[in-house]
């Protein structure tokens, strides 16, 4: 099979679930290989859905997966061993220490022992020193890393992250994206999913958005944010604003302050010169004036809206 190949090849694939909730419309995408993958969507979008069926947990309705070069349907087998799946929720035996675990794991995938990679798992997610503590006496943080450590244990190709740091702290963040980048220069294909939006624009090559079941972009990141037509100006005026003031053409207006006032504007419908116009004819002297550069949370929100419109 050549390196061409797409890590992970999704063709119209669609879900309805019992009771006709349509997850999944006719979604179509490839996640190159080699690559950090983000796949985006408000809640209820159907990121899970999609991961699920990758998983096997979750049959779908219509259209086709494959996970490098192996259809989820002809060869289940092949197709689960070339995927590690950290799922959102913290799923342990309370029972089983953490090597235990990662042994248990091991064994599932018929992995003989003297080719297992514990104790490299273990130093890799820092847990070295709590392989032989009962899970039950591991902080949430230790749970998330020891579920990676899991999805790790056939080493395999595709690494699929479903919302990893949800209610989890920044330093905890940091240490799970250094570790995810790691693995990446290693050759691992990641996919993750996210709701924080900063987070993908720091780590993905390349983004994939789903809105209500659709497909909606799939972009490299530095094009998609290139594509924001939201534009940010950050003003300071002369003196305390008492009122937001409002323009037909204002997208968006935050007081960032008592005399600090951000406003969002189309870049396609206006231009900065009209929006500051706006504020003197509203009384206000301007003092000072910023832009700020779009970024992931602008162009999601100007393509959901697109979309939903």
């Amino acid at each position: 099979m050549s390196n061409t190949q797409a890590a992970i090849r999704i063709d119209s694939l669609s879900k309805t679930y019992a009771g006709g909730k349509l997850a999944l419309d006719d979604v179509s995408f490839d996640v190159p290989r080699g690559q950090i993958f983000g796949l985006l969507g408000p809640n209820g979008a159907g990121k899970s859905t999609l991961i699920n069926i990758l998983a096997g947990m979750v049959v779908k309705t219509g259209g086709s997966a494959n996970v490098w070069g192996f259809d989820i349907d002809e060869h289940p087998r092949n197709a689960k061993r070339a995927i590690g799946i950290v799922p959102q929720e913290i799923l342990f035996d309370p029972f089983f220490t953490p090597r235990e675990a990662l042994e248990i794991q091991a064994g599932m995938y018929g992995i003989k022992k003297a080719d297992r990679i514990t104790d490299q798992l273990l130093a890799a997610v820092r847990l070295t020193d709590k392989a032989d503590a009962y899970a039950r006496t591991l902080s949430g943080g230790m749970k998330r890393r020891l579920l990676v450590a899991k999805a790790m244990v056939h080493s395999p190709p595709v690494l699929v992250l479903d919302e990893p740091t949800a209610g989890v702290d920044i330093e905890l963040r940091q240490q799970l994206w250094d570790y995810v980048r790691q693995l990446n220069q290693q050759g691992v294909t990641v996919v993750l999913t996210t709701h924080y939006l900063e987070e993908a624009e720091q780590l993905c090559d390349r983004i994939a958005i789903i809105n209500h079941g659709k497909l909606i972009a799939n972009e490299p990141t530095k094009q998609l944010i290139a594509k924001a037509q939201d534009k940010a100006v950050v003003v300071e005026v002369d003196r305390d604003i008492e009122h937001v003031p409002i323009a037909p053409f204002f997208d968006r207006t935050e007081l960032t302050g008592p005399r600090t006032i951000e406003i969002t504007y189309r870049k396609d419908q206006v231009n900065a010169g009209q929006v500051l116009a706006a504020l003197q004819a509203d009384g206000l002297g301007i003092v000072d004036v910023s832009t700020r550069d779009p970024d992931l949370e602008d162009v999601f929100l100007s393509l959901t809206r697109e979309a939903n419109a």
